[in-house]
């Protein structure tokens, strides 16, 4: 299931999170939200949990020659966030998430994303500090991965901008209570952004 099909059965059981679309440039500037995609979108583990009561909907695609599991709830969660903060891929995919994931999930085209200058890997996220702070500058931004360690923590209480810090469970993804989580912090940001 593609993300704007799963976005219509998102609306109803994710506590207000909107499927409208800002107008280009209208208002104040959105804050960012970095997206990680493995543990947020591509989902590790099994694709069935007794804490959802079923499945997670999404499918197996090969990229690269790599499984991956895509979770469509992810991917309509993005959409209907996309009003409240700009989308910027933080993710070792890089450009190959543009590559990849706007055709397999139907979410938007040529979204930024940031390029790392340290070696990936998935027992820490602070290899992702430095392109983070450099493209965030000063501006609000939330940030959603399930590799958090005390030094994102540390640098999200240092900064001078609003900063939230949300973390997945990477069999389960991006669900309705991060998205919800998130909005209520984009909605709670003061007008003048």
């Amino acid at each position: 299931m593609r993300a704007k099909e799963a976005l219509d059965a998102v609306e109803g059981r994710n506590g207000g999170v909107s499927g409208a679309r800002a107008a280009p440039g209208a208002g104040p500037q959105k804050p960012l939200l970095m997206v990680d995609i493995d543990g947020v979108i591509s989902l590790f583990g099994g694709v069935t949990s007794e804490r959802l009561g079923g499945s997670v909907e999404g499918s197996f695609h090969a990229i690269e020659g790599i499984p991956h599991f895509l979770s469509a709830a992810a991917a309509a969660h993005l959409l209907a966030l996309e009003p409240s903060f700009e989308l910027v891929w933080a993710s070792g995919w890089e450009e190959r998430a543009d590559e990849h994931l706007p055709h397999l999930l139907g979410l938007p085209k040529s979204l930024p994303f940031l390029r790392f200058s340290r070696a990936v890997g998935r027992a820490n996220a602070h290899w992702k500090l430095d392109a983070i702070s450099a493209y965030a500058a000063g501006r609000p931004l939330a940030w959603i991965d399930d590799a958090f360690n005390p030094a994102c923590h540390a640098w999200a209480a240092e900064r001078s901008a609003p900063t939230l810090l949300v973390q997945t469970d990477p069999e389960l993804g991006l669900t309705a209570v991060e998205a919800r989580q998130l909005e209520g912090w984009a909605r709670a940001l003061p007008a003048a952004r």
